[in-house]
């Protein structure tokens, strides 16, 4: 069997993950399990055969099947590219099943769960065989699959109008995405042809080149939620089921990287522009992606700003590779395209894990507000640990694996700084800075998160402690990866480089290796010091507080006599003055209270940041046309009269206008 019909039977096992759960006279746990049984046989088929293409066969491995049918041709191609893609794709998609047996187990009869694990198991094999497509019929067959089979797994609670709205954001951008996808390939008969054209074998030079990748930026740029292409990102993130908006935020979002990586690798050495384009797109949605997270009280809103801010992150380091391309700059495009992989692999990670110990957390307490948490780490601690690590991760910071690959971007940006020309280095000058910024507030962010929610006085009362072991081991296996990648950096390499060696074959010189070029060895025995130190500092910190009698005692109360937990400080109140520097871009709206009244009554103060594009730009734009095109609706008055009077008269505008001309 080779390996492109292993991917083929992963693809059926997860296809067929979704049906035990929705036999009727099976309890709906119970399905569940045997739903992950068919979701894990998959995974270990899937990640077999993309092993097998990685590091047996190398950067050549490539296997091609076509299924004829009348209406066309259905053509898959596993090569190293998306054999790479298919390593966060089963990691995760395990996971999320595992995840799913505990998520909502305290609800058996709820047989809308069912439905949400057998589309759950549509979306993932849709997936597959979208990362196998080696055709524009066949990649535009299996998009529409895979956002149909995500829309209706995040609509489960439907008749919530945030829901109904978010999923109608989600349907409208896919159609965007699919309508882009189509003029994408008629621009390019060969892209939409019989097969995908071989690496670098398409001119980057000309108008043709430039609406390519325009067109490919438009539709696979919605599809990663690139900023300001990312309107239906929050809401169908925040409200979408916690293990769907896992698959939503590491994989779904990955797949428009996919497309654009794809599409990229058709073209020669590209023009230096293109690179600068993504440069400042990347910037764009890192910068502003975490500056809107720091003004939600949404927990899952939080985390999908996030996602945003790390997209940014891989489009910044796909920016460096191009003028690394562009410039004839091997190191330098090698550890940008190594840092925007390995970030895809990274994202794929922590972010599923921070969703997943977001689910448990409003799965205990029935809110999604931040600022009505707190303490949380008492009753949910191996919730609190597994989200402390995500937290860490996405901060970028050792030993965990969003170091890793933010330290070859940084490295990356600075070799070009050093080494290529001006007007390359020009807009390195910006990236560097911004993604010092991107880091700092992101860490500020996950301060006010994770303290909000895990620590401190409870604001609501607690939980049952009770955590599900189906639950905390699917956070325990996505924790212990992103220690693993973070410790042993250079283990990734190997994956790396034949994807990167496949993607631009037309480099003839040896690529330099990640290893060497980015010091990994040394990367790797400093993440292992430090990680060991601060087990250390750990258990010392544990024996010592068990040593000593326990008491408990009152915080610093600032004078006041009966101190309460709402007198803590709340994740508005903690980012407040971040929110407030940055007004012009967040545009916060708050109600204050009025503070001129002579015996003033009770009043409330809140603060809101909306979503600026669509709320500000979009949506009051499409209400502008709407009112416009309202006058238009008086034609519509039911009469058949008037119908038959409008085909006359259009039958004697054509005529006309045939005499005429």
């Amino acid at each position: 069997m080779s390996p492109l019909e292993l991917a083929l039977v992963a693809a059926l096992f997860c296809l067929l993950s979704g049906i035990p759960a929705l036999w009727p006279r099976v309890p709906l746990f119970t399905g569940r399990r045997i739903s992950g049984g068919f979701m894990a046989a998959g995974a270990l088929a899937g990640l077999g055969a993309a092993l097998w293409v990685l590091l047996k066969d190398g950067p050549g491995g490539a296997y091609a099947l076509a299924w004829h049918f009348p209406m066309g041709e259905l053509a898959f191609r596993l090569d190293p590219l998306s054999a790479f893609f298919f390593i966060p794709l089963f990691i995760v998609a395990t996971c999320i099943s595992l995840y799913g047996c505990g998520y909502c187990s305290t609800t058996p009869d709820n047989r809308g769960e069912s439905l949400v694990t057998f589309y759950f198991g549509v979306a993932v094999a849709a997936i597959v065989m979208l990362l196998l497509a080696a055709n524009g019929i066949t990649l535009l067959f299996f998009w529409e699959a895979m956002a149909l089979g995500t829309f209706l797994a995040m609509c489960l609670e439907h008749d919530k109008p945030e829901v109904s709205r978010a999923g109608l954001h989600y349907l409208v951008a896919s159609h965007g995405t699919t309508i882009s996808l189509f003029v994408l390939f008629a621009l390019s008969p060969t892209m939409g042809g019989s097969l995908f054209p071989p690496p670098g074998s398409l001119d980057p030079n000309g108008s043709a080149a430039t609406a390519i990748l325009l067109v490919a930026l438009l539709g696979f740029g919605i599809k990663a939620g690139i900023m300001p292409l990312h309107v239906w990102l929050p809401g169908a993130h925040a409200n979408a089921p916690s293990n769907i908006s896992a698959l939503m935020s590491g994989i779904v979002l990955k797949l428009g990287i996919y497309g654009l990586i794809r599409v990229l690798s058709f073209f020669g050495q590209p023009p230096l522009w293109w690179g600068a384009l993504f440069l400042c797109l990347g910037i764009v949605s890192a910068v502003a992606g975490v500056l809107f997270a720091i003004g939600q009280h949404d927990i899952k809103r939080l985390l999908a700003y996030h996602s945003i801010e790390n997209i940014g992150i891989i489009v910044m380091a796909m920016g460096v590779a191009l003028c690394g391309l562009a410039t004839g700059n091997r190191i330098m495009f090698v550890l940008g395209m190594a840092a925007a992989l390995l970030h895809v692999v990274n994202h794929a990670l922590f972010k599923s894990l921070l969703f997943l110990g977001a689910g448990i957390v409003v799965h205990g307490t029935g809110t999604r507000d931040i600022d009505r948490m707190g303490g949380l780490a008492r009753a949910l601690p191996i919730t609190s640990a597994a989200f402390l690590t995500g937290s860490v991760a996405i901060c970028g910071l050792p030993p965990l694996n969003g170091f890793v690959s933010e330290f070859l971007l940084y490295l990356g940006m600075f070799t070009g700084f050093a080494t290529s020309p001006g007007s390359s280095a020009a807009f390195l000058a910006l990236a560097v800075p911004a993604l010092a910024l991107t880091g700092g507030l992101a860490l500020a962010c996950f301060v006010k998160v994770y303290g909000t929610v895990f620590l401190g006085l409870p604001r609501s009362p607690l939980p049952p402690r009770h955590e599900h072991p189906a639950a905390t081991g699917a956070m325990g296996i996505l924790a212990v990866c992103c220690l693993l990648i973070g410790v042993l950096p250079f283990s990734a390499t190997r994956i790396l480089e034949p994807v990167i060696a496949a993607l631009f074959p037309q480099r003839d010189a040896l690529l330099p290796s990640i290893q060497t070029t980015a010091g990994l060895v040394g990367l790797s025995i400093g993440a292992a010091i430090l990680f060991l130190l601060v087990c250390l500092l750990t258990v010392f910190y544990i024996n010592r507080l068990k040593a000593k009698p326990l008491e408990e005692t009152g915080t610093w109360d600032c004078g006041y006599a009966a101190p309460s937990a709402a007198m803590e400080y709340t994740a508005s109140s903690f980012a407040g003055m971040l929110v407030g520097i940055f007004a012009a871009i967040l545009r916060p709206e708050r109600h204050e209270p009025a503070t001129n009244k002579l015996f003033p009554g009770p009043e409330r103060f809140e603060s809101h940041v909306p979503e600026v594009v669509l709320d500000k730009g979009i949506l009051p734009f499409l209400g502008a046309v709407d009112r416009r095109l309202a006058l238009i609706r008086r034609l519509q008055n039911g009469q058949l009269n008037s119908y038959i009077l409008y085909i006359f008269v259009a039958l004697i505008a054509v005529l006309s206008l045939s005499y005429f001309y």
